[in-house]
């Protein structure tokens, strides 16, 4: 049996070209019938068309561990690790916090996070990653600044369930 729990992040945001949009990020996260549960790290974050990382949206991981140890598996999110992770330090104001339970959760990211985004084609993505468990990234492709209001999605298999972004100008 999977128990799902839901985290919507919204984000208020403006182009370059100072118009006003709105980005909502809802993820799927399943809790697996297994022996050993561990809350999932989740990084979140938007990649250009080139792949690289131009915001962190959201990273969340175990903020309890005394002496900032939390951070010691934030590797284990290898994709955001490798393209931006080891070159921040945590906690990070307005991006990072402490991984949820299984139920529903609302993620409030810093104003401003694109504010300075170009028009093009983005990537949201969505990396999760567990102790004794699995690790799995969702890609959901997207057009800023939006012209429509939009539901984009992506499925993942295992660590995540459904992610969608909602956009809307």
């Amino acid at each position: 049996m999977k128990l799902r729990y839901s985290i919507a992040l919204s984000l208020p945001l403006a182009s370059a070209s100072a118009m006003a949009a709105d980005l909502a990020l809802k993820l799927d996260v399943p809790q697996l019938n297994v022996a050993e549960y561990h809350r999932p790290y989740i990084a979140a974050w938007v990649e250009n068309a080139d792949q690289q990382v131009v915001a962190n949206l959201a990273v969340l991981y175990d903020t309890k561990k005394k002496d900032n140890a939390g951070t010691k598996w934030l590797k284990d999110m290898r994709t955001w690790w490798r393209k931006s992770g080891r070159e921040l330090t945590m906690p990070m104001d307005g991006v990072s916090g402490a991984t949820k339970a299984p139920g529903e959760s609302t993620l409030t990211v810093a104003k401003g996070a694109l504010d300075k985004l170009p028009a093009g084609q983005y990537t949201v993505m969505v990396e999760a990653a567990r102790e004794a468990g699995g690790r799995e990234v969702v890609k959901v492709p997207l057009q800023w600044p939006p012209k429509s209001a939009q539901n984009l999605t992506g499925q993942g298999k295992e660590e995540l369930g459904a992610v969608v972004v909602q956009v809307k100008p």
